[in-house]
C-alpha cells in the first residue's frame, strides 16, 4: 500500500517594503481624525495579541463564526462548489477547515500582511489537512491587482473566503472598491464573506475593549511597531485607548486618545497631538442583512444567499460576480 507524501505549505512575499508605509502613516496622519491603515496593527505581536482578542469572553465573533462555519460547511460546498480556496486576510487560519473538509479543494491559498504569522499558521493548518496543496502570500489584499502566476492557481476555479467582519474595517466606498478588486482576484469566481452584524452598545462596546486589556495592548502595539519599523518616538503611555460604538454610522470607532500635549517624529518628521485628539486605529462597521445585500449590489456581485447563527449575530453571505 502507497502512502501519499503530505504536502508542505510554500510562501510568496510581497509585504510592502518600509518606505511605503512611511508614505501611509504620512498620509494618515494628515486625515481628521487622523486615521492609519489597519492592517499596520498586524506586525508579529499585532497577531499574537488578535489571537488572544479572540479568546476573551466578550469577542464572541470568532467563537459563533467558528461554530456556524462547522454546522453550515455541507450546505456551503453544495451550494458554491469547490476549486482553490482562497481566503483573504488569513491571520491564524482557524476558520477555514471546516471549509477544506467540505469542499475538498484542490488547493488553499491564505492571503494575509504578516509574514511570520503567516508561515505559522500554514504549517499548523497543513499538519491537520496534509493533503491539500497550501500557499501562502504575504501582502496587503486591499491594494493587490493580480494573484501571482503559480502551479496551484493557475487554470483553476477560485473561491473566496473572507470571514472575520474585516469588511467592517473600510469605509463603505472603500468596501465597495475592496469587493471590487476580490472580484477581479477570483476571475468570476465566488465569494464568501462574513460580516458581524449590529447589536446592543454594551455588547459591543466590552467586545472591543474587554476586560483583561488585551485590545488596549493590541492598539498600543501599532505605536511600538511604529517605533521599531519606521524610526518613530510614540509613548504609549501618553496615549488612552477607547472603543465607542456610532450608532449613526453603525460601526465602533476603535483609537488612541494623545492625554497630553506632545510631539511625535515619525521618519524625522514632527507630528503635534493636542489632549484628547484622537488617532483612529480602525473602524468595524456592523451590516444589517439588508445592507449587505445593497453593498454587494454596488460592488457588482449577485447576493445568493446568507448563513446565519441561532441568535442571528453574525452571517455569512454567498456573492457570485455579477456580469
Amino acid at each position: 500500500m502507497t502512502t501519499q507524501t503530505p504536502a508542505r505549505p510554500q510562501l510568496i512575499d510581497l509585504h510592502p517594503p518600509n518606505a511605503d508605509m512611511q508614505r501611509l502613516v504620512h498620509n494618515g496622519l494628515q486625515r481628521e481624525p487622523r486615521q492609519l491603515p489597519a492592517w499596520f496593527l498586524y506586525d508579529q505581536e499585532g497577531s499574537r495579541l488578535f489571537d488572544q482578542i479572540c479568546e476573551q469572553p466578550e469577542y464572541s465573533l470568532t467563537r459563533t463564526e467558528i461554530s456556524l462555519l462547522e454546522s453550515s460547511a455541507a450546505d456551503i460546498a453544495r451550494a458554491i462548489g469547490s476549486g482553490v480556496i482562497v481566503e483573504f486576510g488569513a491571520g491564524s487560519a482557524r476558520k477555514v477547515g471546516p471549509l477544506l473538509e467540505a469542499m475538498q479543494p484542490s488547493a488553499y491559498v491564505a492571503l494575509d500582511i504578516s509574514a511570520d504569522h503567516l508561515r505559522q499558521s500554514m504549517a499548523s493548518l497543513q499538519a491537520q489537512h496534509p493533503c491539500v496543496p497550501m500557499l501562502g502570500i504575504c501582502c496587503d489584499h486591499s491594494q493587490l491587482d493580480t494573484l501571482p502566476d503559480h502551479p496551484l492557481i493557475r487554470g483553476e476555479r477560485r473561491v473566496g473566503f473572507f470571514p472575520g467582519s474585516s469588511l467592517g474595517n473600510f469605509t463603505r466606498a472603500e468596501a465597495i472598491a475592496l469587493l471590487r478588486r476580490f472580484r477581479r482576484l477570483l476571475d468570476g469566481g465566488p465569494l464568501l464573506l462574513g460580516l458581524d452584524q449590529p447589536k446592543s452598545r454594551s455588547r459591543l462596546e466590552a467586545a472591543y475593549n474587554d476586560a483583561a486589556g488585551i485590545s488596549a495592548a493590541f492598539a498600543h502595539n501599532l505605536l511600538q511597531r511604529l517605533n521599531n519599523d519606521l524610526g518613530a518616538d510614540f509613548n504609549p503611555d501618553n496615549f488612552l485607548y477607547e472603543a465607542v460604538w456610532q450608532e449613526t454610522e453603525s460601526r465602533v470607532r476603535m483609537a488612541l486618545i494623545s492625554e497630553v500635549n506632545q510631539t511625535v517624529s515619525v521618519g524625522g518628521e514632527p507630528w503635534t497631538f493636542s489632549p484628547g485628539q484622537p488617532l483612529v486605529t480602525e473602524y468595524s462597521v456592523k451590516y444589517s442583512a439588508e445592507m449587505a445585500r445593497e453593498l454587494a449590489k454596488d460592488a457588482s456581485w449577485h447576493w445568493r444567499h446568507r448563513w446565519h447563527d441561532p441568535a442571528d449575530d453574525l452571517s455569512l453571505h454567498w456573492l457570485e460576480a455579477a456580469d
